[in-house]
């Protein structure tokens, strides 16, 4: 039930902000945020440092290879914009 429910609240919010942006015209553009709190927002990489699944979640720090500290929602964040931006660069079509 739970699950149900917050599969729900953001499928709302969602809409919502797609409603917005449209009203708005701004862009709107959903992006796929699988492994964006494990890749090292400065290299690219994933790290064996970063946090990997349920058994790291209290993890909220770690430090890559590369010598960048993260901390993860941040790094997350970065990523999915990241992410966003380059879907927009290459034109990929916004409806």
């Amino acid at each position: 039930m739970a699950k149900s429910t917050l599969d729900a609240g953001w499928s709302s919010l969602k809409t919502m902000l797609e409603y917005k942006s449209r009203q708005a015209g701004v862009i709107f553009e959903e992006v796929n945020e699988a492994y964006s709190t494990q890749i090292c927002s400065s290299c690219g990489e994933i790290s064996d440092n970063s946090p990997k699944g349920r058994a790291d979640l209290n993890k909220s720090s770690w430090k890559c290879h590369c010598g960048s500290v993260h901390d993860r929602d941040i790094n997350g964040a970065l990523n999915i914009l990241a992410f966003g931006h380059e879907r927009l660069a290459v034109g990929i079509p916004v409806l």
